[in-house]
């Protein structure tokens, strides 16, 4: 039986847009971090050193899927090379961001970066990036991070009759063979939480880890849990969450916005995240985009 079900008001979000996610926890997006000040500048739209002037430039991964970014048809990929539309977490919580620092819509430019690249060191070539990169301190020594605009968990995805199907703890994915995608800290949680007899298969793509699942090649893959959930009830047929994973050594991972190192925008950025987060912006769009649940394996 599945572990995990998606909420009735998921399945009607993926009927209308094939947006769905992860917690519905009340942290209204996250919760501050010590990545940056919010009050050590001038946060005047005419004051913000931008990599084009008078425009803010944005990225994010390509293909980048729901429920972070929505594309035209309520299957594909969202594709930030084309107009890009609001609809989606991630989509919304950039357009907000942008608002809070006073630019328009009109000025706003979309640009593709790959997650792999992003923690090459040296200025980049947009002012953030929005790709639900978790915060920890080696990648902070590369590149700029906001505050966290949402506090997320590391989830496992399989499938009806796998050998994890049934599995309600740490212990019964032992023997697991699991994957994940490259440069993401699912790799982590694998090694650290799970810690599984077999080493875990790595692809280097999000699209490469959805044919694995979907192949059998894997009895499992590990993945934050709104992309868990978008994973189980659309891309995997027969999919399922086996449960959630907890949080390693204490700390909550959280994603945040990735600027160039030493970024003098960042405390703009967390000045804006805690007005979202205060008039419950972030909360509201958790709410929209985000939804469902699943056990804690212990």
């Amino acid at each position: 039986m599945r572990r995990a079900l998606v909420s009735a008001a998921l399945l009607s979000t993926l009927a209308v847009v094939a947006a769905c996610g992860g917690s519905s926890s009340d942290n209204a997006g996250g919760t501050s971090s010590t990545t940056g000040s919010t009050s050590a500048a001038s946060c005047s739209k005419s004051s913000l050193e931008l990599a084009t002037p008078g425009k803010l430039t944005l990225a994010t991964d390509n293909p980048a899927f729901p429920p972070w970014f929505i594309g035209k048809k309520a299957d594909s990929p969202w594709d930030p090379t084309t107009p890009p539309t609001k609809k989606g977490y991630e989509a919304g919580v950039a357009y907000a961001v942008a608002k809070k620092l006073g630019f328009s819509d009109a000025q706003i430019v979309w640009k593709v970066q790959q997650f792999t690249q992003l923690f090459k060191p040296g200025s980049k070539p947009y002012d953030f990036d929005i790709n639900q990169v978790s915060y920890n301190p080696k990648r902070a020594k590369a590149v700029g991070f906001s505050d966290s605009y949402y506090d997320v968990e590391q989830a496992v995805v399989s499938y009806k009759g796998s050998k994890i199907a049934d599995a309600k703890s740490l212990a019964d994915l032992k023997d697991a063979k699991l994957g994940y995608q490259l440069g993401t800290t699912s790799g982590d949680a694998i090694s650290e939480t799970i810690k599984p007899s077999s080493s875990a298969s790595v692809y280097s793509n999000s699209n490469d880890v959805v044919s694995a699942i979907k192949a059998h090649q894997v009895d499992g893959i590990v993945v934050d849990f709104p992309t868990a959930l978008y994973m189980s009830a659309v891309q995997v047929p027969n999919g399922l969450i086996v449960g959630r994973l907890p949080s390693t050594g204490g700390q909550q991972e959280h994603f945040g916005l990735v600027t160039s190192r030493g970024s003098s925008l960042i405390p703009c950025l967390n000045k804006a995240l805690s007005e979202l987060r205060s008039d419950g912006t972030l909360k509201q769009l958790q709410q929209q985009w985000i939804a469902g649940g699943a056990p804690v394996l212990q």
